[in-house]
């Protein structure tokens, strides 16, 4: 069975190739209308990401790979700025691969512009790569299904690693991202 949107606008490409712009435009407007998506800013605290991404264990929800303690990953930049370069944007020339393939965000399963809820039973840890790609589609959209939560007891997402290394070094806690995911890493370990 064809799709309605599709026949929709192969309605409309019929009414324009007969030079009727008038029918084309009234079957888009009734059949497809345009429909914008409102876009919701919404900004979670450290806490609550690290919460959210120790409940699922490290695990990319929509693929099944593991993720990396933002905390760790920005150690990784502090020590080493030109072999693993951070930019606070994102630039994809400016900051390292890593970053988009395996720091872990919050995604809403269910987009809230579709009417999904902003709470945790709606989201999902997944690499900033993912989210993107997500977008405001739903799952069934993309063919995506909802991946197993992981361990955090098997994978901590070097979470661990992350709360030796900065004990070991303090002065990293003079940078204010590391500083707030130590913070956040002992207080979810503490929650276990």
């Amino acid at each position: 069975m064809p799709d309605a949107r599709v026949a929709a606008l192969e309605k409309a490409a019929k009414f324009l190739k007969n030079n009727d712009d008038n029918e084309a435009q009234k079957v888009i407007l009734e059949e497809y209308p345009f429909v914008p998506i409102v876009r919701q800013e919404r900004s979670y605290t450290v806490q609550e990401m690290a919460e959210q991404f120790f409940r699922d264990g490290f695990i990319d929800r929509y693929s099944g790979e593991r993720l990396i303690n933002p905390g760790m990953l920005r150690v990784l930049s502090c020590r080493f700025p030109d072999a693993f370069p951070y930019h606070p944007h994102w630039k994809t020339d400016e900051c390292h691969k890593a970053y988009w393939d395996y720091q872990p965000t919050i995604d809403h399963i269910v987009p809230v512009a579709l009417g999904g809820a902003d709470s945790p039973e709606n989201w999902a840890t997944t690499s900033m790569r993912n989210n993107s790609a997500k977008s405001n589609f739903t799952l069934e959209q993309l063919h995506w299904t909802l991946k197993d939560k992981g361990s955090i007891r098997e994978w901590d997402g070097l979470s661990g690693d992350f709360i030796y290394i900065v004990e070991s070094d303090a002065s990293l806690l003079g940078v204010k991202k590391i500083r707030e995911w130590y913070r956040a890493t002992k207080a979810a370990y503490d929650n276990l």
